[in-house]
């Protein structure tokens, strides 16, 4: 007999003993348990711990009903959060299917089975299952760009293969995008790609009174000013050998440019207060969201400067301009906050990921996290709603394009990305999301090269 120890649990809860037999035997490549009601099903939980389960919700003593299916839906799930619970139900199909989906569930399937499209559906939660659990390692929800960006969107994805390829060149990097898109975090993607020895040394210039910045980013003598009452390394200094991030560059004062440029020009420093040069080699990383070359053109930015900072210029999308990234965030937050936060939840409802993909945030992903760790904290059901957002309805947007083939071809891909993020890439609920069957989806999926 076949070692069956290593394969992966999926556990069958089926009070119908023939249609256990059926499907007992019908897959390959999995361990298979079986249980009867829902005493059996939560101990079979605790025991062999099942990445997958089908779960029929008319079970004893209401196998005429939904309600014990239901009460094993929330204790399972309550016992193994991430397991994929996929529903069969012929009880008022529609109704009983939301509500399932809405507690946590996977996906559902109407009775009576189909064992090859259900053989489909469990075929495809191990392969997420799978999925899920690499990013969980990678710390995040979905595809992890440079370990620390979570995103599925081209338009962000392009950047982070750009970011991989300036990261080893010489070279100073600029990161334009509005605030709260993530720059901090692309630049230490630099920084630990680049295979400095040093540390990524941050500051930001925005946040330092104008009489204080030079002193942090050059340090001071003792002496040098009333207060210096010892010596002090600035910043720049202490990136030698790493990276220094000048995060909001755009709001150095004018007099501190001339200095900066002549640092970045001869890769020498004073002290203030000191006399002796200090030769400092360091990567030069940094981040604004304003307008410098508008900038420029007012005279409060020196152009010369631009050109040594932005030797690299990165443009960072929105949040707005990524789509279907913040369902993906969502969930993203939702795993990394809700251990710490509130351990009961657990997912977020249809109406909050409906809120999420149709709100604008202007705030970037700094406001979406902000408002998922609100909302975790404050629930008190397993699942988010939207009012736990506190989202306001946003416009949908219209497309620019004038060529027909194409504006129909980019609000396909945005529609899939959107469906697929929202069902936490289930097949079937994209496609009934879309209005479309399961083979065509496939076939949008192929012909757009996106990924399933």
């Amino acid at each position: 007999m076949t070692d069956q120890s290593n394969l992966p649990v999926l556990l069958v809860v089926e009070d119908d003993e023939g249609l256990q037999r059926q499907l007992k035997w019908a897959y390959d490549g999995y361990r298979i348990v079986i249980a009867g009601n829902r005493a059996e099903a939560l101990e079979a939980v605790r025991v062999h711990e099942p990445t997958v389960v089908t779960l029929d919700l008319g079970l004893p003593p209401d196998p005429d009903g939904t309600s014990e299916g239901f009460a094993v839906l929330e204790e399972l799930l309550r016992l193994k959060p991430d397991a994929k619970v996929i529903v069969a139900t012929g009880h008022g199909a529609r109704e009983s299917a939301l509500k399932a989906i809405a507690l946590g569930a996977y996906d559902f399937y109407r009775k009576p089975v189909d064992i090859d499209e259900l053989g489909l559906i469990v075929a495809r939660a191990f392969h997420l299952h799978e999925i899920e659990a690499e990013n969980r390692r990678l710390e995040g929800g979905g595809t992890a760009v440079l370990g620390s960006i979570v995103t599925s969107a081209p338009e962000m994805l392009k950047v982070g293969k750009t970011i991989e390829r300036v990261a080893s060149a010489d070279v100073s990097v600029m990161l334009l995008g509005a605030s709260g898109t993530g720059k901090e975090l692309l630049a230490r993607a630099v920084h630990e790609k680049s295979g400095c020895k040093g540390e990524f040394i941050a500051i930001n210039c925005a946040a330092i009174p104008e009489n204080l910045l030079e002193a942090e980013l050059f340090g001071y003598e003792r002496g040098a000013f009333t207060g210096a009452v010892k010596s002090n390394v600035g910043k720049i200094e202490l990136a030698e050998g790493g990276t220094l991030f000048l995060d909001e560059v755009g709001d150095i004062p004018l007099p501190l440019q001339v200095k900066l440029l002549r640092f970045l020009q001869e890769r020498v420093i004073e002290r203030i207060g000191g006399r002796q040069p200090i030769a400092v080699d360091t990567r030069i990383v940094c981040a604004t969201h304003q307008d410098l070359e508008a900038m420029i053109a007012d005279g409060r930015f020196r152009e010369d400067l631009y050109y040594r900072l932005a030797e690299i210029v990165v443009k960072i999308p929105s949040l707005a301009e990524r789509a279907g990234d913040a369902v993906l965030l969502a969930r993203h937050f939702l795993n990394r906050f809700s251990r710490e936060l509130n351990p009961k939840v657990q997912s977020l409802s249809p109406d909050a990921i409906a809120a999420i993909d149709a709100y604008a945030w202007p705030g970037n992903v700094r406001e979406l996290e902000n408002r998922l760790k609100r909302a975790i904290i404050m629930a008190e059901g397993r699942s988010i709603g939207a009012n736990d957002l506190d989202l306001p309805g946003a416009a949908p947007e219209e497309s620019d394009l004038i060529n027909l083939r194409s504006a129909r071809e980019v609000a396909d891909r945005r529609a899939i990305r959107q469906a697929m993020s929202r069902t936490d890439n289930n097949i079937s609920g994209a496609a009934k999301l879309l209005g479309i069957s399961r083979p065509t989806l496939y076939d949008l999926l192929k012909q757009y090269r996106l990924q399933a």
